[in-house]
């Protein structure tokens, strides 16, 4: 067995890069295994046509925590994020389009052209989602309290809700319909344009397989609020050199701590030493590779999906049924596909054909909401929608690093395509004739974009989990549903980043506070780590 380790990090994603930065900082010997070439998990550029680059999975900046961007110094590295002029532009089916962003008085001035009404609400909107998402960024860097910890788990439950006690009644109130009420409703209560509660209700659906009359829904709306870029709240913005400059800055960050990251080096299996019920069950000691070798850790931390470690890489008798159980249960697949395109020209929109700061914002092709409902509806009977939920950026409008002079790079992330295929169908067969019906839906609306596209990549559900061991294609590693929150993620219990044995621990979106990339898991693991450790004795003592 290879020399034994404080800490055995499994997969070098952005979390895990995180935890083991402060892990090593604090003086822990450290390891990191990944089974792809590259570091970054879903966080990676590449090429995918001849000079031809892009951020091939996720896409763009808001949610990285700034703590942890401070703490692991990313300016003093390149970091740099340049903001959307305007957040987004979504081209109406009457010929028109409706712009987001740029500031209050002009989108409020862009909100009047469809409704009087919905531009002299905006102001109280935007302080409504502003108040609640303030709730979550201050629970974000925290662990929740883990329900099992007797005495412990009240102190700090009552601790962390101290926020909300801070709300107003009416605050309170919309806390509980964000969580609780479909995006439709929510938005009907505030708005009554189509366009303008697409514009919001976008939010949504992304990286959530159900419409926007689910409950629930809303609160996933305000999971893609609560980021900020270069210090302004709820931005946007594209990482210069795509998101894998983002994650080798952290790499390189890690090593300069003496963090050893080993590429192509899948884990086959976590390895246990077992114990009775009655003595605690058993250790988490190691791992051992798919090339054979095992490696000794005193702990052993997953920045993996729950699916894809519990289900796949435990023997049988390793992890409690009851455990196993509840992880089965555990609802994973996002219904996400990811393209990206090589393009001769920009894209020529209808509504808007000369170039212009629509191209450097989110171009989102979804209407209204009944659109939206309407492929998802789609997606469970057929697979996708003939008309599908489609998110296009062009990075290259302010990054000309990523591709060749007067070409364009886009990202088309698009929504409600099936984890799995019905009637038997496999992705592999399929996933052309899903991009062939993206790329019409595009074109429909720019006429010519087929024609300018001289290259593409395409992921599938399926494909984004061969390439990037996302269970189902689940860009969250696990639905962003009310059961699924906080301390129930993945399972109540083990929602403090502690896995159901000892020396086990979680570090990936899986765990609080979920998907995106925040940095979060990774900083919070982290800190319970150390604090189980001894470095630090927890506040309620």
């Amino acid at each position: 067995m290879t020399k034994a380790y404080d800490a055995l990090i499994i997969g070098a994603g952005h979390n895990g890069l995180v935890c083991a930065f402060y892990l090593a900082k604090a003086g822990l010997k450290v390891r990191i295994v990944e089974a792809r070439d590259v570091v970054g998990g879903a966080a990676v550029t590449e090429e995918f046509a001849p000079g031809f680059r892009n951020s091939v999975a996720s896409y763009t900046v808001s949610l990285l925590q700034p703590k942890v961007i401070a703490d692991m110094k990313l300016a003093d590295h390149g970091y740099r994020v340049i903001e959307r002029p305007i957040s987004n532009f979504l081209p109406q089916e009457d010929g028109g389009y409706l712009k987001l962003g740029g500031g209050l008085e002009r989108t409020q001035k862009e909100f009047a052209r469809f409704s009087a009404h919905d531009a002299a609400r905006l102001p109280e909107y935007y302080e409504m989602l502003e108040g609640v998402a303030d709730v979550l960024r201050d629970l974000a860097l925290k662990s929740p309290p883990n329900v099992g910890d007797g005495f412990k788990t009240l102190l700090d439950a009552a601790r962390q809700g101290r926020g909300l006690t801070k709300l107003s009644l009416s605050q309170q109130r919309d806390v509980l319909e964000l969580f609780t009420k479909s995006a439709r409703t929510f938005l009907d209560s505030w708005f009554e344009s189509e366009a303008v509660k697409a514009a919001f209700g976008f939010d949504a659906v992304v990286g959530n397989y159900a419409s926007p009359d689910t409950p629930g829904s809303a609160y996933v709306l305000l999971h893609h609020v609560f980021g900020e870029v270069n210090g302004k709240k709820g931005a946007w913005g594209h990482s210069v050199g795509g998101m894998g400059a983002i994650t080798q800055m952290m790499a390189k960050v890690c090593t300069q701590l003496g963090v050893e990251i080993s590429l192509e080096a899948p884990v086959a299996r976590v390895l246990v030493e077992p114990a009775p019920a009655e003595a605690g069950g058993g250790k988490a000691v190691g791992v051992k590779l798919v090339s054979g070798e095992e490696i000794a850790a005193d702990r052993v931390i997953a920045n993996v999906g729950p699916k894809l470690l519990y289900e796949r890489m435990f023997d049988e008798g390793d992890i409690a049924p009851e455990f196993r159980r509840r992880i089965k249960a555990f609802k994973a697949g996002s219904g996400t596909f990811r393209m990206n395109v090589a393009l001769s020209e920009l894209p020529k929109f209808t509504c808007l054909p000369e170039p212009g700061e629509h191209h450097q914002s989110g171009i989102i092709i979804a209407p209204t909401l009944d659109y939206m409902d309407k492929a998802f509806l789609d997606a469970k009977q057929y697979g996708w929608s003939k008309k599908p939920i489609v998110e296009m950026l062009i990075p290259s409008t302010v990054d000309d690093s990523l591709a060749p002079p007067g070409q364009h790079v886009a990202s088309l992330f698009c929504q409600q395509f099936a984890p799995e295929l019905p009637g038997g169908r496999d992705w592999d067969a399929e996933e052309d004739k899903a991009a062939d019906t993206i790329i019409d839906t595009v074109e429909a609306h720019a006429p010519g974009f087929r024609a300018s596209i001289v290259g593409r990549q395409i992921l599938s559900p399926k494909g984004l989990e061969r390439k990037f061991g996302l269970v189902g294609g689940d860009i969250m590693h696990g639905n962003m549903s009310l059961d699924q929150l906080w301390s129930a993620r993945p399972v109540l219990g083990n929602g403090a980043y502690r896995g159901p044995l000892k020396g086990l621990y979680m570090c990936g979106a899986g765990t609080h506070p979920g998907g995106g990339v925040t940095g979060a898991p990774g900083h919070n693991a982290a800190q319970v780590i150390l604090r189980d450790r001894g470095f630090f004795a927890p506040r309620w003592r």
